[in-house]
């Protein structure tokens, strides 16, 4: 049933033709999912076919021929149960395109992405409605959206239609993030620079190869980036790509094994932030996963090699050049 408090999902304002409505199998941990998942579908202008439990999430998921979005709120579950139901998340999702969004707890960050991360998988811990709400519209206007045509709409209107209707919801969802004191703060931008560092010689590009860096090094320079959130917002500063390279290039000088809740810390923002990045960089060819073999709950992420490679280069030019590192 639909919440009279929310706004009704702009698919339903499409009274002819063209109508995407996403389609959404929701597994939930616990009843207090339930009023959670159907304000953020009716959000995201989608709508709930199945709502079950994880036990039940086998045998109801063999049973849907078609699916664009599979919604997995996993607070509250059991950790066998949710183990247990994610392989067949995966392999139904493989059959349908149906695009997975997944909803944990801190605690549960690394059982959740040891078998998701790297698919075609929205992680978010601990989320807001809003988070929620936009993934699920994002979710559902990618995957295997529905649509009804009646013959009688071209191209052209169809995608203007379209158009509308995705704007609607961001509409919505612009609405929603006001009110949520989490997304309070504008954007900081930086100011436009004309501003460009000296090139490092092609030679020094080339050859710098460093045999002398260390693990001690790369952590100092760590330490130095951390140092700043002493005197001003840590927040300022996010990068959290640059500082997962640094972190897993000095585990690999130590020869250690960086989990992904360990690199999520590592990368100073919030963990769903840091899971996007990750998905970025591996996405990318910078890191690559290794499942744990002694625990499939568990994945590790290090370095490619060609990302091992641009960091001893980088290390190598910035003490050619007397750089400070940084």
């Amino acid at each position: 049933m639909t919440n009279p408090e929310l706004p009704m999902p702009p698919s339903a304002n499409v009274s002819d033709g063209f109508r995407p409505i996403p389609s959404v199998f929701a597994i939930l941990g616990d009843a207090a999912a339930e009023r959670s998942a159907q304000e953020a579908v009716t959000l995201a202008g989608a709508r709930i076919v199945a709502s079950v439990g994880f036990g039940e999430a086998r045998d109801r998921l063999e049973m849907q021929a078609a699916l664009d979005v599979i919604l997995i709120d996993a607070i509250g579950a059991h950790a066998d149960d949710v183990d247990a139901a994610l392989g067949v998340v995966l392999d139904t999702a493989r059959e349908t395109g149906a695009r997975i969004v997944a909803i944990f707890e801190e605690e549960q960050l690394d059982a959740i992405a040891a078998p998701l991360l790297g698919e075609d998988v929205q992680l978010l811990c601990a989320p807001s409605l809003a988070e929620r709400a936009s993934a699920l519209a994002l979710a559902g206007r990618s995957g295997r959206a529905v649509f009804h045509d009646s013959g009688r709409e071209n191209e052209a209107t169809r995608l203007r239609r379209l158009n509308e209707q995705v704007a609607e919801i961001a509409q919505a969802l612009a609405k929603l993030t006001q009110e949520d004191d989490s997304y309070g703060r504008q954007p900081l931008r930086d100011r436009q620079s004309d501003y460009a560092p000296p090139p490092i010689a092609e030679a020094e590009r080339s050859n710098a190869v460093p045999t002398d860096v260390s693990a001690a090094e790369v952590r100092d320079v760590i330490r130095l980036r951390r140092l700043r959130a002493r005197f001003f917002d840590a927040g300022l500063f996010a990068d959290p790509a640059w500082d997962m390279l640094l972190d897993l290039f000095a585990a690999r000088l130590e020869r250690a094994r960086v989990s992904v809740s360990s690199l999520c810390i590592a990368a100073e923002v919030p963990p769903t932030t840091a899971l996007r990045w990750i998905s970025t960089m591996t996405e990318a060819e910078l890191f690559e996963r290794e499942a744990d073999p002694h625990d499939r709950r568990r994945a590790y992420i290090v370095l490619s090699e060609r990302a091992a490679d641009g960091m001893s280069r980088y290390f190598a030019s910035a003490k050619q050049a007397q750089l400070a590192l940084a």
